[in-house]
């Protein structure tokens, strides 16, 4: 659909203002207040556009999830999208250079809000009509692990014939993501025996000595030929230099490709035995994300993108990536997802967050077009 592309283009302009007024109302997870007038915008930005009204998932902890539907059709298209932003108000101003424009959750991932926005926009000026409901599920709280959105996010899935994710393209080459890796979250904890550290050093047990001894450990699990890794990131204990510690704790984010190997690397973590005599340890924590495994269903939506691209005059390549979305959690369902069909350009949760501002247009072509050829 060329004169949709055409169109697209024409109104690029259109397109990163509305862009700009939504990364201007600053979403920050942790402010349920902000978080929910920037998704006041959004129900705005849907009414006015596609005439469409939210409804609201209210949150008492986080902001509010919205619920949009465009059309009647039996069967449903779910695109999945998040409002908050890593970034703490005032951190990251908006800014035009260039062919670049910069701000808070610009890439990741309001960019992806109104290219879908848009791209259904275009369809409906166009006349064209969707046998399936668009179902859009805009959630408050991805950046934090999707605590309060995972069910809905999972219930919804599973009313879908596919999902559409609309994060971030791969860094600088603008690829689909058909793969993701689980992620898992867990606090090692060990536990000593204080005492003076110059009067009664033998009779002290220390938990900072423990815990090294498990960070080694777990150091080890990494494997990057399986996509393996482990990273402890935080670790915190004792009280005084003078006193051997009793308490020490570590953080740590688990990376794996397969579900298979999160069950195996989480066996280990839990497995974990004291070493030094008199100490304990306490192991907590899950794989909080699922990882999205390329099946058969994912490469096939995937073709049917990558057709769309070469009738719209661009390569599209897919890609892996380390980091998880909440198409995870829907892909683990076994629903056909395909991810980043959102903004391209770089620097996700980094002081040079921006997109590519003319790929805007040719992005959103994409998103119509499949919504049209999965119909």
């Amino acid at each position: 659909m060329s004169e949709l592309l055409h169109i697209l283009k024409e109104r690029q302009g259109e397109m990163l203002s509305s862009l700009e007024r939504l990364v201007k109302a600053e979403s920050p997870s942790n402010s349920r207040e902000l978080v929910n007038k920037s998704g006041e915008l959004v129900e705005h930005l849907f009414a006015q556009h596609l005439d469409i009204r939210a409804e609201k998932i209210l949150q008492s902890q986080v902001g509010h999830h919205l619920k949009l539907t465009y059309g009647k059709g039996v069967e449903q298209i779910l695109v999945l999208a998040h409002l908050d932003t890593v970034w703490d108000v005032g951190r990251l101003p908006f800014r035009i250079e260039g062919n670049r424009a910069y701000g808070p959750g610009i890439l990741d991932m309001k960019g992806g809000i109104i290219q879908s926005l848009w791209a259904v926009k275009t369809l409906r000026e166009l006349g064209v009509r969707l046998k399936k409901r668009i179902v859009f599920l805009i959630t408050s709280d991805e950046e934090i692990g999707s605590p309060t959105s995972r069910a809905y996010i999972e219930a919804e899935a599973l009313k879908s014939k596919v999902v559409l994710v609309a994060e971030p393209a791969e860094a600088k080459t603008g690829a689909l993501k058909t793969g993701r890796k689980g992620v898992g979250m867990f606090v090692v904890k060990a536990q000593g025996i204080a005492t003076h550290a110059g009067n009664n050093h033998a009779q002290g047990v220390s938990a900072i000595e423990e815990l090294a001894h498990q960070i080694l450990k777990l150091q080890q699990l990494t494997d990057y030929e399986k996509g393996t890794t482990l990273n402890v990131g935080v670790i915190k204990g004792g009280t005084r230099s003078n006193v051997v510690a009793s308490e020490a704790e570590a953080e740590v984010d688990l990376r794996v490709a397969t579900a298979a190997e999160g069950k195996r690397l989480e066996q280990a973590i839990f497995g974990l035995e004291p070493k030094l005599k008199g100490s304990s340890l306490v192991v907590t924590g899950e794989m909080n994300r699922p990882p999205l495994e390329r099946t058969a269903a994912i490469g096939a939506l995937y073709g049917i993108a990558r057709n769309i691209a070469d009738s719209l005059g661009f390569e599209l390549g897919e890609a892996s990536v380390g980091g998880g979305s909440d198409g995870n959690f829907t892909a683990a369902l076994g629903i056909p997802t395909l991810d980043g069909l959102g903004c391209i350009g770089d620097g996700a949760h980094g002081e040079n967050e921006h997109i590519e501002i003319d790929k805007l247009a040719e992005r959103a072509a994409l998103f119509a077009n499949l919504l049209v050829k999965i119909d």
